[in-house]
């Protein structure tokens, strides 16, 4: 019985990081066509995509607490989780406010990163974060990493440089930078940076976890409270460009389920992700991480008809295992 029951357990976390990884790979497909409908970088609209995915995702989340259940871990095989409206104060609102603004503006930079240009090259961009990471937690957080993951953030940086080379009819290789990702990408990795540590400091609150109600529940109001941040910042940017996104939404069927689905599949593979992190180790998790990036990568340059040189390929590997090593080399360092 309990051999039927650790395969069985083996089988659900199976399930969990195949759709963790079929839904992140999904969720770059849809984003990325639901903003070439809209006309790229050039469309005027790739903010109000943003913000508009995170309205999918604050809806997702106010469904769930209208039934009172969390459906999610069904595809672990798993019976829905309870999932109650948040008992928070208006103080713990306020608590959250950093928090949820270092997520919005991490998302809608990442968005643009991701749709501005080459999807992979903005994955290749948004993989050096925790270079940024360190810098910010060592200045405003004093929690400087350890030397040795000092010693591997050169290895990161190196990476995404190489994958940034273009190999020229004469044999010699020049840089010709997409600095519209580089810039999005970097910022994305700035506020995922505050995001983490403001994680940490927002969760240490006496009794905020037990009010919030769970990690699912944290999730969903991180969404919803995001917008007091974004639906502003979407008026100012873009405001001017509403008509022609209700146009777009109203008569383009692949826009709108574009759209809609990018919002699903983000809330649905951060879910996921989380309900990885609590059934494994830290060592499991970085490699997996690893795995998924690079399988998003690869697989949405293919079906893009995105070019993959080998010099990309060499930069995204030395970039991506650098990330992984970063995340295991205290363990192999220190014990």
């Amino acid at each position: 019985m309990a051999k039927s029951s650790s395969m069985a357990d083996k089988l659900a976390l199976v399930l969990l990081y195949v759709f963790w990884f079929v839904g992140n790979y999904y969720y770059n497909l849809y984003n990325k066509q639901a903003s070439m409908k809209a006309g790229g970088k050039d469309g005027g609209l790739t903010v109000t995509l943003s913000v508009m995915q995170i309205v999918v995702c604050a809806a997702w989340a106010m469904g769930l607490w209208l039934i009172r259940r969390n459906p999610t871990p069904l595809l672990g095989l798993k019976a829905p989780a309870p999932q109650p409206l948040p008992a928070i104060t208006k103080a713990d609102v306020i608590s959250l406010l950093p928090l949820t603004f270092c997520y919005a503006f991490a998302h809608t930079a990442g968005v643009v990163a991701l749709t501005a240009g080459s999807p992979a090259f903005g994955q290749i961009v948004k993989a050096a974060e925790p270079v940024f990471a360190a810098v910010i937690n060592t200045l405003f957080y004093a929690k400087s990493p350890s030397l040795a993951k000092w010693c591997v953030l050169p290895v990161i940086v190196g990476g995404v440089a190489i994958s940034t080379l273009k190999k020229e009819s004469d044999g010699s290789y020049s840089v010709p930078l997409d600095l519209y990702v580089l810039a999005f990408g970097s910022v994305n990795n700035v506020f995922a940076a505050f995001k983490g540590s403001e994680n940490h400091r927002a969760m240490a609150a006496p009794g905020l976890k037990d009010r919030i109600g769970g990690v699912g529940n944290q999730f969903a109001l991180t969404n919803v409270l995001s917008l007091v941040f974004l639906v502003p910042c979407m008026v100012l940017s873009e405001g001017a460009n509403w008509p022609k996104f209700v146009d777009l939404f109203t008569n383009d069927d692949a826009f709108r389920w574009n759209l809609c689905l990018s919002g699903i599949t983000f809330y649905l593979y951060n879910e996921l992700a989380t309900l990885t992190i609590k059934k494994t180790n830290a060592v499991t998790q970085s490699v997996a991480n690893t795995a998924k990036r690079v399988i998003v990568i690869v697989g949405v340059a293919l079906v893009l008809g995105e070019s993959l040189a080998p010099i990309k390929l060499l930069g995204c590997a030395i970039g991506i295992g650098g990330v992984l090593l970063y995340s295991l080399i205290d363990k192999i360092v220190y014990g």
